[in-house]
């Protein structure tokens, strides 16, 4: 039975304080009825013997402590996931919505699943192994940070660098190489309505809207919206994975903004706060959210992820990118300097890293050579970059044959390899071809991470 409570005692933003004078539960939803008819949606989100503090989803303007009745609905955030959903977007509450207009389409998928946004979480044991590709069409992810089926890998970027652009293209191009089902939930957090275009015109314009489901949260939106969209994207993700068997690729940005509504939010209900003010559950917070990634066994699906946060200042010691590197399987990181100098996807490869990509790249998965050229490539472009620091000091016509390879090499790597089109949809071995072509630039004994089968086999000397 519904508990009603007609006073409130205090309303400081969006979060309104009542005294606890029932059993009520954290995470319940409540619904903020006014005076003339307007229903409003809330959430607990604090709870103490004596008062009970909750977040509206909506503002709270027009709202008194006389005015308003507070119903306790003594049930959680659900969602209602429906088969229908491709090439829709919806907003935080889960309503189909016109992206152009923010308009409310419909306010309920017609449905009789409903799932709750917290999900269960997966038992260790229970984990399958990830050893399965996902292919991007970009050649720095595809032959360097290979994305496993199941993996969790984060993209750290900075105000102005294209990620996403890069998140549009990678929505549109990735697939499994198998012929199994495949499907992208794109999730927009703390977004701006011209960057929500872009997307869905993107997304139109390459014609796989239809393999698509679209999360949005704008700029503008109450900040509690910030944390339950990411959750209610995973939630429908969870249900394709698991009831489904589908491959689901789940691209979450901005987790920036998710964490600036965490450290507002915690403010707002004056905790104690940590480093740089953020709330000192934050690593837990975020693991609840990246940790519903994987494989399970026994179940065909899996769900993917790629969260792309924006580092303040480009600081990766920054607490939003050093939590997630700890979470996560991996990072791929924009570069400035690259971004400046015209490259995209502007990777700083060095910086980079996926930690499951050995296990499943090679003569079964890809092509023998893939290990030995992604190595070979990693520590000839680092060598280039100690040659190209040298040449300040010594000048070009100091370096010796060797050295003047090397230089060749980076520049190639970075404007052949490195460097495509927005809409360059490129095949992992076109990819590897393009490195060997790289490669190529050095002399065969510079190639000492790739065996001599390989080398006798790829390996073409450039005149």
């Amino acid at each position: 039975m519904s508990v009603i409570y007609k006073k409130i005692q205090q309303i400081i933003g969006p979060l309104l304080f009542l005294k606890n004078e029932h059993t009520a539960q954290y995470g319940e939803i409540v619904k903020i009825k006014t005076d003339d008819g307007n229903i409003r949606t809330g959430q607990i989100v604090k709870m103490s013997e004596e008062v009970i503090v909750v977040e509206v989803f909506e503002d709270t303007l027009g709202l008194s402590s006389e005015n308003a009745e507070i119903i306790f609905t003594e049930d959680i955030f659900k969602i209602n996931i429906s088969k229908d959903m491709f090439g829709q977007t919806f907003n935080s509450l889960g309503y189909s919505i016109d992206i152009k207009t923010k308009s409310v389409l419909d306010s309920d998928v017609l449905t009789d699943i409903r799932r709750d946004i917290n999900g269960t979480p997966i038992n260790p044991f229970a984990r399958e192994y990830p050893v399965d590709i996902i292919h991007t069409g970009i050649s720095v992810i595809d032959g360097l940070f290979t994305l496993i089926r199941g993996q969790k890998l984060p993209i750290f970027s900075g105000q102005g660098l294209p990620h996403n652009k890069l998140a549009a293209q990678i929505a549109t191009q990735a697939k499994v190489t198998s012929e199994e089902s495949f499907a992208i939930i794109f999730c927009g957090i703390g977004i701006i309505q011209d960057e929500a275009i872009y997307f869905f015109n993107r997304f139109q314009e390459s014609g796989t809207l239809q393999n698509i489901i679209s999360f949005i949260n704008f700029a503008d939106d109450p900040i509690i919206e910030r944390l339950i969209i990411p959750r209610i994207a995973l939630t429908t993700a969870e249900y394709y994975a698991f009831e489904k068997d589908m491959h689901v690729l789940v691209i979450l940005t901005d987790m920036t903004n998710y964490a600036e509504a965490l450290r507002e939010l915690s403010s707002a209900k004056e905790e104690i706060p940590s480093r740089k003010g953020y709330p000192g559950y934050i690593y837990s917070d975020f693991a609840s959210i990246f940790e519903r990634t994987g494989k399970i066994k026994g179940k065909k699906g899996s769900i993917t992820q790629i969260p792309i946060l924006t580092m303040p200042n480009d600081d990766i010691s920054h607490p939003i990118p050093d939590t997630t590197g700890y979470i996560t399987e991996g990072q791929l990181v924009l570069s400035r300097n690259l971004h400046k100098k015209g490259v995209y996807p502007p990777f700083e490869v060095l910086a980079s890293i996926s930690r499951l990509m050995k296990d499943a790249i090679g003569k079964e998965n890809t092509r023998e050579d893939h290990p030995d050229v992604s190595s070979q490539l990693l520590s000839s472009y680092s060598s280039y970059l100690e040659v190209r620091d040298l040449i300040s000091i010594v000048g070009e016509d100091g370096l010796n044959d060797d050295q003047k390879n090397l230089l060749q090499f980076g520049m190639d790597f970075e404007q052949r390899f490195l460097n495509q089109k927005l809409n360059e949809n490129r095949e992992i071995m076109h990819s590897l071809d393009i490195a060997w072509e790289t490669l190529s630039n050095l002399d065969e004994k510079q190639l000492i991470r790739i065996h001599s089968e390989f080398i006798n086999k790829y390996y073409k000397k450039k005149v």
